[in-house]
């Protein structure tokens, strides 16, 4: 998906019941277009040789793909008719099955975990598709919560395995930041739905305060997977527009609304949850993109929200003035965030 139109309106409140959409799973070479001489978006070096944690890796992703074509299975006899995303899913759990089958100890984990991913966000889509219909149900959290479990558990066997210093060495930039933007709106468009829940608010904002927390954490993850690509070296582009993008560390249309979702969830944070006594939460608070500069800090919605939405509308109406970017509600809060009087605030 190219930096153009976005896919719907990326504003406060003003959403009719199911416009909201989870977006369908990226495939390769949806970025913004730019010959990088020096940064290559997903490049990752040969596997190393690492039996023993790559062997574990080969028996965990084929035992959760057991597990998820099982699940396949049953959402599609619920449907009562084919969908193309299970269907795609189901495939590339069956071609991780022959290549699990083959010889474990020749396969490769990166290419294995790669397809488990790809499947993994298209069943996940699927589900996502039909709590949005139904508008988040009242039994929707545990839901929510098996789906952000399935989108986790690829980083969960890098980490395990410890095979890499960096998980995007074995699985990619790209599918790293599915992962995170995928959990991220899911988190998000749960949010919106409990905001308009008044009764449910007054007793548990408590627990949307952690919705929205995780939801902010995991678009932040997003943004900051890639490195802002620095204009003086020796990089060739389309044009100015495009340098000014990269070097922002916005690859595409995704990432500009993650930043428009972020500033609304620490909105949504201030507005329902100021009364909230702080928690521990700590995020990497940074949204330049450059992950190597980030640090982990207790989260403030006011200067979150302040920080990502200020460079939304810079973004959208430099570089993004003719993609009809709605800046009017970023604006909005903005003004919300600096007149709101119930937490002190520090300029330093």
């Amino acid at each position: 998906m190219g930096l153009g139109r976005p896919p719907h309106r990326a504003g406060v409140p003003s959403y009719q019941p199911g416009e909201l959409r989870p977006h369908a799973p990226p495939t390769r070479g949806n970025q913004v277009t730019a010959d990088r001489r020096s940064h290559v978006a997903g490049a990752r070096p040969p596997v190393v040789a690492m039996a023993a944690a790559g062997s574990s890796v080969v028996r965990r992703v084929e035992e959760l793909g057991d597990v998820a074509q099982a699940h396949i299975q049953q959402l599609s006899e619920a449907a009562g008719e084919d969908d193309h995303f299970l269907i795609r899913a189901s495939a590339a759990l069956e071609k991780l099955k022959l290549l699990c089958g083959e010889d474990k100890e020749c396969s490769n984990p990166s290419n294995l975990l790669e397809l488990y991913t790809q499947a993994i966000l298209d069943m996940t889509y699927f589900e996502e598709n039909k709590l949005v219909d139904e508008d988040f149900p009242e039994d929707s959290s545990q839901k929510v919560k098996e789906l952000i479990s399935f989108l986790s558990e690829p980083e969960i066997i890098i980490k395990e395995n410890n095979m890499h210093p960096k998980p995007c060495d074995l699985l990619g930039d790209e599918l790293l930041e599915c992962l995170s933007w995928r959990r991220g709106a899911l988190l998000y468009m749960y949010c919106h739905s409990l905001t308009k829940r008044r009764e449910w608010l007054t007793r548990k904002s408590s627990l949307l305060k952690k919705h929205l927390i995780d939801g902010i954490s995991y678009l932040l993850q997003m943004l900051n997977y890639r490195c802002p690509i620095q204009l003086n070296e020796g990089v060739s582009f389309q044009d100015l527009d495009t340098a000014k993008l990269l070097s922002e560390g916005i690859f595409s249309d995704i990432h500009v609304l993650a930043m428009m979702y972020s500033g609304e969830l620490c909105y949504w944070g201030l507005k329902h949850c100021a009364d909230e006594q702080p928690e521990n939460h700590e995020v990497d608070t940074g949204v330049s993109g450059a992950s190597h500069t980030t640090q982990k800090e207790p989260l403030d919605f006011r200067e979150v929200g302040e920080k990502i939405l200020k460079k939304y509308v810079s973004v959208c109406e430099g570089p993004l003035k003719e993609q009809e970017w709605n800046t009017a509600n970023a604006k909005q809060i903005l003004n919300f965030f600096q007149h709101h009087t119930n937490q002190p605030r520090n300029d330093n």
